[in-house]
């Protein structure tokens, strides 16, 4: 003998569900929050230092799997792309876009070669800090 409560929890997972004709699935979007960057560059005449905090934006569920399982070598590759950089390549808002771009090449250039597709939507400084 089934209890009302089975019987309504048995129909309610027997109904298949249906989307509405013309629906379409929300794009995928997400975000990688790598561990900040601290490492330093050419400053001119003095050694400076950059603290950079990075997001990686995705667009398929399954790369973040792939950047997660590939973080130590997009790790390193970033850390060597900030310590190679002079004073004007951190300096003002543009040419931090400019680094944020270079930055992305660098996490789709690895992710390429690793798992064949780049991976990486898009790439974010989240905070970005030079002494």
């Amino acid at each position: 003998m089934f209890k009302f409560s089975t019987l309504v929890m048995m129909l309610f997972l027997a109904l298949p569900s249906y989307a509405a004709e013309g629906d379409s699935e929300e794009p995928y979007v997400g975000y990688i929050e790598l561990k900040p960057f601290v490492t330093n560059y050419d400053g001119g005449d003095q050694l400076r230092f950059v603290k950079a905090e990075v997001s990686i934006q995705v667009d398929a569920s399954d790369s973040h799997h792939y950047i997660n399982a590939h973080e130590p070598l997009i790790r390193n590759n970033l850390l060597f792309l900030f310590a190679e950089q002079k004073e004007a390549d951190v300096k003002g808002v543009a040419a931090q876009q400019a680094l944020a771009g270079k930055a992305l090449e660098v996490v789709q250039q690895a992710m390429i070669a690793e798992t064949g597709k780049p991976r990486a939507a898009d790439l974010f400084f989240t905070s970005f800090v030079i002494q």
